[in-house]
């Protein structure tokens, strides 16, 4: 039976902000002040801040995993009015259905299903006897083309194991090759193309021993030199027969690899197999230019995109006055004059989340332990960090925890910082229920913040009933296990999915860095004999590719652009500043904390004398 979270049926209490009936007039939320009301919903959209502001608004750059199917935007809506009822864990794998599609499957189940054709050089088929019998059944025969080295094969556990040149194979799997023959392999012939998932798993982790500008440079100088002949007409015939997969392969590049053609080498590679297309083929030098058109468009889209976000966090870092001095918080709008309704906040959470979600290139979590580049400093490539976008998301989570923190800091009276707790924690209820792992985990790092967690006289008129639940979830011991069961039922109701918000999965993104990071360091990339360790690359891509997936898809939720606004350019305090308001709010209880107040009140006053 599959695993459930031991908290089943816990938060039925969220049924209170958010209605599945459309006929009853939604409940007065608790965190509403009576002197304030609701603002229409047209009025949220004014004086909201333009496109060339707001990173929200620019298009997307993946595209081509979004699905058009999914709505930009759909009614209000909770995630019980679907399968799962009130009662029910919204993670709780769904029961086996009697004829459930057939999902993907990750790389590793997409291995070449005749290794004999992984090596590909036009010679004797002498060794093709000895080895079929137990890598290539009778029809696949023809297609395997071998080499003059003969073919080995073993009894190998409980698998067979087949060596074809310099590329061995467990039980029709790639599990370890010499780096030029993993090069050799991706290059496209007249009557081969390699799998996408091969494709997929060595552009990806190729990085990890040579530079993609290398690699691009010799894979399409091999493309062109096996189809020279010393005869000028064939040579041009032959190209003209490969060139469309040689287009392909480089589609296939451009599109999940975009980001690799900042480096002008890169493009200049590809302008030079434009011109190269386009004497033997006018079709493929159609796709070719359509290719590059849509890589140009997507790399603009990428640096509107990083200067926009840039801006947002320069008006995020100003210091205004009203959050220097906690006196003056009345000065400043705090999250609940903002939005009083859990459940719409997490909505917004959750678009900026899936919007910088899909700004992160798969290639990203290679390059964050990938060897170090000779050519580090060429102007072209390595202007912007390879990893820009993966460390701005990082910054997100970090700058969500320190907001949470700020505004429980923020208010003078001990019951207004007790309401703001009990509405963060219904916050991340909320997004737990949407799949929102990542805003979850921040609410929470936020709120057991030590300038949080010291405030006894603030979380005595707190219910802390749903919050010890939530932390549970998210426990870190036995290395997260209860989150990764909920990550994994989250998975599940992804995939069979009845409508757009529950296919929405985001991960514990610091988490998902470290699964990644503890797999390159605790498998070797290389073996004895020298080989690249295929079967680690697998795994990579395996996890990488989950990642593409959740990245695929379209918020459904409508935007509230005041709320986006203030979320991302709010100011919050630095940790000196949280420990010092937090002091204001509860005086210290000890010498140690007098100590620390005074230290920080001088520290403090110090910098904005300087400043």
């Amino acid at each position: 039976m599959p695993p459930t979270t031991p908290y089943a049926g816990k938060f039925s209490t969220c049924a209170a902000y958010s209605s599945n009936n459309n006929n009853h007039a939604q409940p007065h939320s608790p965190y509403r002040s009576g002197t304030a009301p609701r603002l229409a919903k047209e009025n949220l959209y004014n004086g909201a801040y333009s496109a060339a502001e707001n990173p929200y608004d620019i298009p997307q750059p993946h595209g081509s995993y979004r699905s058009s199917s999914v709505s930009s935007a759909t009614a209000k809506e909770h995630h019980y009015t679907s399968s799962c009822a009130v009662s029910e864990n919204p993670y709780s794998p769904p029961a086996p259905q009697p004829q459930q599609q057939q999902q993907p499957r990750s790389p590793r189940q997409h291995s070449s299903s005749c290794p004999g054709r992984a090596y590909r050089h036009t010679t004797a088929a002498a060794a093709a006897a000895a080895t079929s019998s137990s890598s290539c059944s009778s029809s696949e025969q023809s297609s395997c083309r071998n080499t003059s080295a003969a073919g080995k094969a073993r009894l190998h556990g409980h698998g067979i194991t087949a060596s074809y040149g310099e590329m061995c194979y467990h039980d029709n799997s790639l599990v370890s090759a010499s780096l030029e023959a993993l090069i050799q392999h991706l290059v496209p012939t007249v009557d081969y193309y390699p799998d996408r998932s091969y494709v997929f798993t060595f552009l990806l982790s190729s990085r990890l021993f040579l530079h993609p500008y290398e690699l691009m440079t010799r894979v399409c100088h091999l493309c062109v030199e096996q189809q020279r002949s010393g005869d000028a007409l064939l040579d041009k015939i032959r190209f003209r027969e490969v060139a469309p997969k040689l287009v392909q392969l480089l589609t296939e590049w451009t599109e999940t690899f975009p980001y690799d053609f900042r480096d002008d080498r890169m493009m200049r590679c590809l302008k030079d197999m434009t011109h190269h297309v386009a004497r033997g083929d006018e079709y493929s030098w159609r796709a070719m230019q359509q290719m590059t058109q849509r890589l140009i468009k997507r790399l603009s889209a990428l640096g509107q995109y990083e200067e926009a976000v840039a801006a947002l966090n320069a008006v995020a870092t100003e210091r205004p006055a009203s959050l220097k001095s906690k006196q003056a918080s009345g000065q400043r709008g705090d999250v609940l004059s903002t939005c009083d309704d859990p459940f719409v906040l997490a909505q917004q959470l959750t678009h900026i989340e899936l919007d910088r979600l899909s700004f992160i290139g798969p290639e990203e979590f290679i390059q964050t332990f990938a060897m170090k580049d000779p050519l580090e400093n060429h102007k072209g490539f390595f202007r912007k960090r390879k990893t820009s976008n993966l460390e701005a998301y990082v910054n997100w989570f970090n700058r969500l925890s320190y907001l949470v923190a700020t505004e429980i800091c923020m208010p003078v009276k001990k019951k207004h910082r007790a309401r703001i707790i009990e509405f963060f924690i219904d916050v991340a209820q909320e997004c737990f229920n949407i799949g929102n792992f990542n805003s979850l985990m921040a609410i929470i790092t936020g709120m057991n913040m030590s300038p949080i967690a010291r405030l006894r006289k603030t979380w005595s008129k707190v219910n802390t009933d749903k919050f010890e639940i939530l932390e549970h979830q998210m426990d870190p011991s036995s290395n997260f296990s209860n989150y990764r069961t909920a990550l994994r039922g989250a998975t599940q109701r992804s995939e069979t999915a009845h409508s757009s918000q529950e296919k929405i999965v985001i991960p514990f993104f610091s988490l998902l860095i470290k699964d990644i990071y503890f797999l390159n360091e605790g498998c070797a990339s290389r073996l004895a004999n020298g080989h690249i360790n295929f079967e680690k690359l697998w795994e990579l891509a395996k996890q990488v590719s989950e990642f593409l997936v959740w990245r695929q898809v379209i918020c459904p939720f409508d935007r509230d652009r005041r709320i986006l606004q203030y979320l991302v350019t709010t100011p919050v305090f630095s940790e000196d500043e949280l420990h010092l308001a937090s002091y204001e709010s509860e005086g210290p209880e000890n010498n140690m904390e007098k100590d620390s107040r005074r230290s920080l009140r001088s520290s403090l006053s110090h910098r904005e004398n300087r400043s």
